[in-house]
């Protein structure tokens, strides 16, 4: 299980213990964290989980794959080298204490 912080653009903050494999979108959906649609239920076909990633952690997460990249062109929001797609990070120990940021909008 993993501690993990999700701050809103409002600056509302959430943390979360994730069970391992949850991805970060099942566990802010499933918690009511505002600013995480997750219209594709987690398949990477939306980009409705776009967050951004404490840019020091970034090492700690598996690169995106070739799909989620894709999907990554069509945020709504400002897409940083931090972006990610929540539903593609899968919570396990090593990510205890992660910080996601969320964009302002999602659609």
């Amino acid at each position: 299980m993993a501690n993990i912080t999700f701050i809103e653009a409002s600056g509302q903050e959430t943390t979360i213990n994730l069970p391992d494999g949850w991805s970060l979108m099942q566990g802010a959906t499933a918690n009511g964290v505002d600013g995480i649609v997750g219209e594709c239920g987690g398949s990477c076909a939306c980009a409705t989980c776009h967050c951004y990633v404490d840019e020091a952690r970034l090492g700690d997460l598996p690169p995106p794959s070739e799909a989620e990249l894709d999907m990554l062109e069509n945020v709504a929001s400002e897409r940083r080298p931090n972006s990610r797609l929540a539903c593609q990070i899968k919570a396990s120990a090593a990510l205890e204490g992660l910080i996601v940021h969320l964009p302002e909008t999602q659609e």
